[in-house]
């Protein structure tokens, strides 16, 4: 306690800037991973997906990013096990918050898509384990946790193997695929505002003080979804067919048709990644701000201060603008090709699997849900048109992610906690 009452404004500091430097390395690795299907598929330029980035995440953090956060700040370290030293909890999330910033920072320069759900998850058990014992990590947690990164890269596969096989069945597979486009574009533009929107809802926005009812929360997200739609019929029905583009690509007119639908499937990605992601680098500020105002004490029920959310939105945003250029490459162009129809595919999949995902409470990794939604667009022609090499690089480095956290996690909180005991 007393060590906590002497170094609290050197501990806010601290928090405060690795909250922050870790918020940026979730930008340049993660928000590039989710706006990678839109740039790789031609449909919008990396200066429009920061600007839909920079708009969305924040929308996404502010409005439905509290319940991860309560999972990454309580749900995988026991806090009643450091309730008679608070400042080792301090010590842990610090040094979680730096060992992920870190390692995100080296995984960003050097391009590769690595999770940022993984970074900080390993970081906190590392810590737990080198500094309290294994008895502090809520081993079941991370069971559940573990079992997510399994489970929700083949929900994203699936659920984009299906809208492509849609797409395929009524419109490109038909006589008149750039006429079928065009009439069920806005069908296809509605479900991104419904599912989206009916996900946020349906869980309630408790940090909001909104809590609506099963039914409204329908009605809301369907007039949401045809607001969206309406928007998104005026902008398709300005396009017109291509007949020279149709002479070299059959189906160009039908992808000029998806290309501005991308926009609402970018935004909706950058939304759902702002509502999962932001708690991996603010769930360890919280807990550490919430220690500080408490006086030391560990574990109580505390609200989520806004000014957190915001803190880790900028610092998502800045983190796109000056590093996610690198990575953004790797999924969106790398994987497979990608065009507008199978882009959109992609990306209202992984989309509808964080919210889902969020709104639970599981972290899950949007980078390993990306990648399996890119994968399930690619299978739909053929396990061919996936380059698995490309892929098995990217597996690789997910598995290094865990231990390399853990490692870092571990040599700071020592090293923090030789500096203030």
């Amino acid at each position: 306690m007393e060590i906590i009452a002497e170094y609290s404004q050197i501990f806010m500091i601290m928090a405060i800037v690795f909250g922050f430097y870790m918020t940026w390395g979730i930008g340049a690795n993660d928000v590039a991973n989710a706006m990678g299907t839109s740039v790789g598929s031609g449909a919008i330029t990396v200066k429009q997906a920061i600007i839909i980035a920079a708009i969305f995440e924040f929308a996404g953090a502010f409005i439905a990013g509290g319940s991860v956060t309560s999972t990454i700040r309580k749900g995988i370290i026991d806090p009643a096990t450091m309730a008679g030293t608070p400042e080792l909890l301090v010590y842990g999330m610090l040094a979680s918050l730096l060992a992920a910033a870190v390692w995100l920072m080296i995984a960003s320069t050097r391009g590769w898509p690595v999770s940022t759900t993984h970074s900080i998850v390993g970081a906190l058990v590392g810590f737990a384990v080198a500094g309290i014992g294994m008895e502090a990590v809520k081993w079941s947690a991370v069971g559940n946790i573990v079992a997510s990164w399994i489970v929700s890269p083949l929900v994203g596969g699936v659920l984009s193997l299906l809208l492509m096989l849609s797409i395929r069945k009524l419109i490109l597979d038909t006589d008149k695929p750039f006429d079928m486009a065009k009439r069920y574009a806005p069908i296809y533009v509605f479900l991104v505002g419904w599912i989206v929107s009916l996900v946020t809802l349906f869980k309630g926005l408790k940090h909001l003080k909104l809590e609506l009812s099963a039914v409204e929360s329908f009605l809301a997200a369907t007039v949401i979804g045809l607001v969206v739609a309406f928007v998104g019929k005026m902008m398709v029905d300005k396009i017109k067919i291509d007949a020279d583009a149709d002479r070299d690509f059959h189906f160009a007119s039908v992808e000029k048709v998806f290309t501005p639908l991308m926009i609402f499937t970018a935004a909706a990605m950058a939304f759902a990644h702002g509502s999962n992601d932001v708690a991996n680098g603010i769930g360890p500020l919280a807990a550490v701000v919430s220690i500080i105002e408490s006086g030391g004490l560990v574990g109580q029920k505390s609200a989520l201060p806004m000014w957190i959310l915001f803190l880790g939105a900028a610092g998502i945003v800045i983190g796109l603008a000056t590093m996610g250029y690198k990575v953004m490459q790797t999924i969106g162009v790398k994987i497979t090709e990608l065009t507008p129809t199978r882009g959109y595919c992609a990306t209202l999949a992984a989309a509808t699997t964080v919210v889902l995902a969020s709104k639970t409470g599981l972290p899950v990794s949007t980078t390993q849900i990306a990648v399996g939604a890119v994968m399930g667009v690619g299978f739909a022609r053929g396990i061919g048109a996936v380059d698995m090499r490309v892929i098995g690089n990217i597996v690789i480095s997910w598995v290094i992610t865990l231990p390399a956290g853990g490692i870092l996690a571990a040599l700071f909180y020592f090293m923090f906690k030789g500096i203030f005991s």
